[in-house]
């Protein structure tokens, strides 16, 4: 059992954290202007001089966590070359390899979607807090505020909502809802910082189920 990456979505569907852990294939950098300031450094995008040019990462692995042109979730374990991939319009081994503000796009577009057809199904006020893949399990956690912490872990793993209910209640709380240097809702900027960051990675890094 192990824990792959952590999510967090504001109000305004926008994704304004990342952090990853167990994810040997690291998704494209985001393009410029698809992804808020202060997310990640680990996916922001990239500066490139006005004379150069941009090469794109080799880093080849056959575990994946998110890959997909056609609107499938491909996790951990799965062959990307078993789906049908669409043709695009550019060229290179990795043209089907996402990049993270697509991704983002992609996994708050099924939680939206699981969401609104659960409540259409049951045609009642009903939670939704996780589904399971035969190679990933995602788990949900949404706040009164509007935020979703969203975790993708291994699908053996048990419920880990009280995990992303104890990231709100803490260190969520404490290093950005209480910090004014933080601007929440602005939808210019992401909630990440050095303390937020080191404290959940201390937390994930503390559950038995990390591996």
């Amino acid at each position: 059992m192990t824990i792959y990456s952590l999510y967090v979505f504001d109000r305004h569907c926008a994704c304004v954290y990342y952090h990853d852990w167990h994810r040997t294939k690291q998704t494209r950098p985001a393009v410029e202007g698809g992804l808020l300031k202060a997310v990640s450094r680990a996916v922001a995008p990239r500066q490139v001089d006005s004379g150069a040019t941009a090469v794109p990462s080799t880093v080849s692995s056959p575990r994946n966590t998110l890959v997909s042109t056609t609107g499938a979730v491909i996790a951990v374990g799965e062959d990307p070359s078993a789906s049908t991939v669409l043709p695009t319009t550019s060229a290179g081994p990795r043209s089907h390899t996402l990049t993270f503000d697509e991704e983002a796009k992609l996994v708050y577009g099924v939680i939206l979607s699981l969401r609104n057809m659960i409540k259409k199904l049951s045609r009642r006020d009903e939670q939704f807090t996780s589904y399971r893949t035969s190679a990933y399990k995602l788990h949900l956690y949404e706040t009164l505020s509007g935020y979703k912490f969203v975790m993708l872990s291994d699908p053996s793993t048990d419920g880990l909502r009280f995990v992303l209910r104890q990231i709100y209640s803490g260190p969520f709380v404490d290093y950005v809802a209480r910090n004014p240097l933080v601007p929440m809702d602005s939808r210019e900027q992401g909630i990440d910082n050095e303390y937020f960051r080191a404290s959940v990675d201390r937390m994930i890094r503390g559950l038995s189920v990390f591996a």
